[in-house]
């Protein structure tokens, strides 16, 4: 099958990779003409041979006189951000050209639901914090015993802050709003580490909750009242917006462990911070209320807090 891939500069800004890699996987079946479009490029007009039997477009569409051109083209393939008009729809139709659109930008679920296992044991285990404190201190290798005798806060090797969740994933009440593409892969690493996992999402059918290990719970206020981990992984939208809200973070237990992947948008980051900042609860976050975050924010480098610069989903993998 002769095949040509189109790609855009704006494209490659957001999804380095993608391109390349069809372009490697198609080289086996057989010769691809590929057209990478600097940013001067009009997006409009670039020439490809004439016998192209599938086309890829990143970034760009294609207008009927463009498509007229390819007399033997059989497939299309669009990053989903091409809309076809009426006439272009209804000639793709009659000439029998199939058209592959993703059907949902779940292409980073796995990355981000990973990043979010790591985070959580981060925030279990303080990793971040102790690495950091290693550069220019002893003191995270001193261990010696804490309290009373019977009444002990710490021993030998024991680095885990008692004021906070701590310890092994295994055991631990994780509670999830949400059980979408990055929900329900969390749901199922922490399920399958010996977890109690339970979730919310007034719109997942059950075999999202099945497949993941988790109990369905009908009532988000009801979610956060016993848990240790709470982990919102809902995407932001209108809908969305302050879904979790000053009431729900004002039931979470003291101590608990916050783990925020997608959009801080869908908390009241006000009630957030404010139980935070107070250290009532533990924060393991990829994504922000403000972002960047100054450097005089008051979450940055707090012992509560883990924090990532919102790169969470985009991997390597995941743009392929």
């Amino acid at each position: 099958m002769t095949s040509a891939i189109v790609v855009t500069a704006d494209f490659e800004s957001i999804w380095p990779h993608a391109a390349d890699y069809a372009r490697q996987r198609w080289t086996r079946q057989g010769p691809v003409a590929f057209l990478r479009l600097s940013e001067s490029d009009p997006v409009d007009q670039f020439d490809l041979p004439e016998d192209t039997q599938r086309l890829l477009l990143l970034g760009i569409g294609l207008s009927e006189e463009g498509l007229a051109k390819f007399t033997r083209l059989a497939e299309i393939g669009t990053d989903g951000r091409w809309a076809d008009s009426p006439a272009l729809a209804e000639t793709l139709r009659r000439r029998g050209i199939q058209v592959y659109r993703p059907a949902s930008e779940g292409f980073w679920g796995q990355s981000v639901a990973e990043f979010a296992l790591a985070l959580t044991l981060c925030g279990l285990r303080r990793i971040p914090q102790t690495y950091r404190q290693m550069l220019t201190s002893h003191g995270p290798w001193d261990y010696s015993p804490q309290g009373l005798p019977g009444q002990m806060t710490r021993g030998q090797q024991f680095g885990d802050d008692p004021a906070f969740v701590n310890g092994t994933l295994a055991g631990k009440r994780v509670r999830i709003a949400g059980v979408g593409n990055i929900g329900s892969r969390y749901a199922a690493f922490c399920s399958a580490l010996g977890a109690d996992v339970a979730a919310w999402d007034p719109v997942a059918l059950e075999p999202s909750f099945h497949r993941s290990g988790a109990r369905r719970v009908w009532r988000l206020e009801e979610l956060a009242r016993d848990v240790d981990i709470f982990a919102p992984m809902m995407p932001l939208r209108p809908e969305t917006t302050g879904i979790v809200t000053a009431a729900v973070i004002d039931a979470i237990p003291r101590g608990a462990l916050l783990v925020i992947v997608t959009r801080m948008g869908i908390c009241d980051a006000k009630a957030l911070r404010r139980r935070v900042l107070a250290d009532e609860l533990a924060l393991a976050a990829d994504v922000f209320d403000i972002e960047p975050l100054p450097f005089d924010d008051p979450l940055l480098g707090r012992p509560n807090v883990v924090h990532t610069p919102h790169n969470a989903g985009r991997t390597t993998d995941a743009n392929r």
